[in-house]
């Protein structure tokens, strides 16, 4: 396995512990922080691995981080006119 597949299944276990853990804010600064180290992570697994890992990836982590993606959907349904 390369080192951005392993990474990858790191952020996925740290960002399990991390919703695990009470908060005031809901997650969300922590969901935030995700998504900042998340992001690069993917575009370097798509360049190292290729399409289907980076696939799983985003998946697994748009699964974990799913109020996030629910609201960017809503958002953009709202931009569209929808």
């Amino acid at each position: 396995m390369s080192l951005p597949v392993v990474l990858g299944l790191g952020w996925l276990v740290l960002a399990n512990v991390a919703g695990m853990i009470p908060a005031r804010d809901n997650h969300w600064a922590r969901a935030w922080a995700l998504i900042a180290a998340g992001l690069p992570l993917l575009g370097w697994i798509w360049w190292e691995a290729g399409w289907l890992p980076a696939t799983l990836f985003l998946a697994a982590a748009a699964s974990v981080l799913r109020w996030p993606v629910i609201y960017l959907g809503r958002w953009l349904r709202g931009v569209s006119g929808r």
